[in-house]
């Protein structure tokens, strides 16, 4: 078992909330073996001197697509599924550049890509993965022309290999149950209308409460969760009687739908830069008229939503939810929430919350003993200055995840 000695750095717990110098931290394997103020004896160990820098737990986005590899999901009609399967591993790099060590896809990543990370095949952040993300005929999952009457074979087709359409009861259990089938670690499941879809308006109500139920229970006896793509009150509203423990985008909440979160324990998963990023540069790579209409109609919101969730007491993880090219801005995302969030809350949406949406408490988003050994070394303060973590990972000069190192620059 491989042992590394991290010495002479300042340390950023997100649960202290401050930096604290004068630490060192001994990793033994995969996992954390020892943090002590004091100095550790550890004779055999490969000794990495920071050099005063800022040592964090890696970070966490909890909403991504890595097999979306367009900004127009349209485009995805004509990609073969090994195309697709290259890019990801190249968004997934990008992933791990900018210090997320854990991402957590929300619709399209499947056992097979999350199998190939975890066996060091190709590199890339952790995975938590939906399958196939499910809505009904016509809404959010639904990308097919008009011209379509059925459903597209999977095996040629990589947009159909990213989402399903279920309609009813019982066809929303059988896909729950085949995504858990296919490794599935939590469900995903479309409650209202989105902007990346092209014929589903916006505010439009989509599974009912039946078929939302089906899903939660399917994933519950599993020993999963469900997810739910909603933007409006009303959405929310029906998604948390459903029982759906997660809310991806929920721009519009209003007080009463956080009030109602709250109240069963649910987390908001928000996405503000991928509302700025399509509304910027979306129509450049094939993004509609229509398309970006809507988005006009949530980006407002997206600011007001934090304010709204933090009044009412919902945690809030980060996510960034960017599609093909946009991906680069994901780490944007840091910035725009500074308007009215600290940036230690910011920082623990991206660790302790994150760690939190994904049952990983005291293992991830954390350097506590115990905890997997997935930390970033960064050239700066992040408390005082969160633009450190933009540039693609320019100022992070070192990456661990699972007591491996992808990125040390301290020596060169």
């Amino acid at each position: 078992m491989s042992s590394i000695l991290l010495k002479n750095f300042k340390l950023l717990e997100p649960t202290w909330g401050e930096l604290r110098p004068g630490y060192e931290m001994l990793v033994e394997g995969t996992t954390i073996h020892a943090l002590s103020d004091k100095p550790i004896k550890a004779q055999t160990a490969q000794v990495i001197d920071c050099h005063g820098q800022t040592l964090m737990p890696g970070l966490i986005d909890s909403h991504v697509h890595i097999f979306l590899s367009e900004v127009s999901i349209p485009s995805l009609e004509k990609m073969p599924l090994t195309l697709m399967t290259a890019r990801a591993i190249q968004a997934m790099k990008g992933m791990l550049d900018r210090g997320f060590t854990t991402v957590r896809d929300t619709g399209g990543a499947d056992w097979g890509i999350k199998e190939a990370v975890e066996n060091s095949n190709v590199p890339g952040p952790r995975l938590f993965i939906a399958g196939q993300a499910i809505g009904p005929t016509g809404g959010h999952s639904d990308s097919r022309r008009r011209t379509d009457y059925g459903l597209r074979c999977r095996c040629c087709n990589a947009m159909s290999y990213t989402m399903a359409v279920s309609d009813g009861v019982s066809e929303v259990r059988r896909s729950a149950r085949e995504q858990m089938r296919q490794g599935a670690d939590h469900i995903k499941i479309m409650m209202s209308g989105g902007v990346a879809s092209p014929f589903d308006p916006l505010t439009s109500l989509q599974f009912s409460m039946e078929e939302a139920r089906a899903a939660v229970e399917e994933a519950e006896a599993f020993g999963r969760y469900a997810c739910a793509h909603a933007y409006t009150p009303e959405a929310i509203t029906r998604a948390a009687h459903a029982g759906v423990r997660t809310i991806e985008h929920g721009n519009l909440i209003d007080d009463v739908s956080a009030q109602l979160m709250a109240s069963k324990g649910m987390f908001l998963v928000a996405n503000l830069v991928a509302y700025y990023a399509m509304r910027e540069r979306a129509e450049e790579f094939g993004m509609t008229r229509d398309m970006l209409d809507k988005n006009d109609m949530v980006i407002d919101g997206a600011l007001r939503s934090l304010e709204i969730c933090k009044r009412a007491g919902v945690p809030v993880a980060y996510g960034s939810d960017l599609l093909g090219q946009l991906q680069v801005d994901q780490s944007r995302e840091f910035l725009l929430r500074r308007e009215v969030l600290e940036p230690i809350d910011i920082i623990r949406s991206a660790t302790t919350v994150g760690a939190q949406v994904v049952r990983m408490e005291g293992k991830l988003g954390t350097l506590q003993e115990g905890a997997f050994a997935d930390m970033i070394l960064i050239n700066g303060d992040p408390l005082k200055d969160l633009a450190v973590l933009q540039n693609q990972g320019r100022d992070i000069s070192l990456i661990m995840k699972a007591g491996h190192i992808f990125k040390n620059t301290l020596a060169a």
